[in-house]
């Protein structure tokens, strides 16, 4: 995987967490390990530029996603064609009143949403009921998946 993390945030990240749990993720998806994809961690003030221009609502938000190739997830036999997936854009900020108010570090919440911003590049949704029920059952697997990983890694 071709996977780039870049903090433009004041916030210090644990950027190879990210990188960890964005392998993972894109291994599980069975994505292509030529794919490519960006993370960029901003701050407030350039993730509510982002938010008004591109969702049209105010103020900062936790993540964007944004596709290029419009890639799909892939099977064990089949996997997603080699590409550009796309760019995850984070806000630590954002992440930590969030990671606070659900009661665990801002590093969790930051995995959160990077597997959130990854499926969505995946084509993932969470507008109806059903699509909801699938994002959230795949991302919640991926993120007990690779805490299970970290475990053992550190074993």
């Amino acid at each position: 995987m071709s996977i780039e993390v870049n903090n433009e945030s004041s916030i210090p990240v644990d950027e190879n967490a990210l990188l960890r749990l964005s392998t993972y993720a894109l291994q599980q998806m069975h994505v292509h390990p030529d794919a490519e994809l960006a993370i960029v961690l901003v701050d407030e003030a350039a993730m509510e530029q982002l938010h008004v221009q591109w969702m049209d609502e105010p103020g900062p938000t936790d993540v964007l996603s944004f596709p290029m190739d419009e890639l799909r997830p892939g099977t064990e036999d089949a996997p997603t064609p080699a590409g550009l997936l796309g760019d995850v854009v984070l806000c630590p900020q954002v992440a930590e009143g969030q990671a606070q108010t659900a009661g665990h570090s801002t590093l969790e919440e930051l995995l959160l949403l990077t597997t959130h911003g990854i499926l969505h590049l995946l084509g993932f949704d969470h507008a109806e009921p059903d699509e909801e029920k699938e994002m959230f059952g795949i991302q919640g697997d991926i993120l007990v998946g690779f805490a299970l990983k970290e475990r053992r890694r550190r074993a």
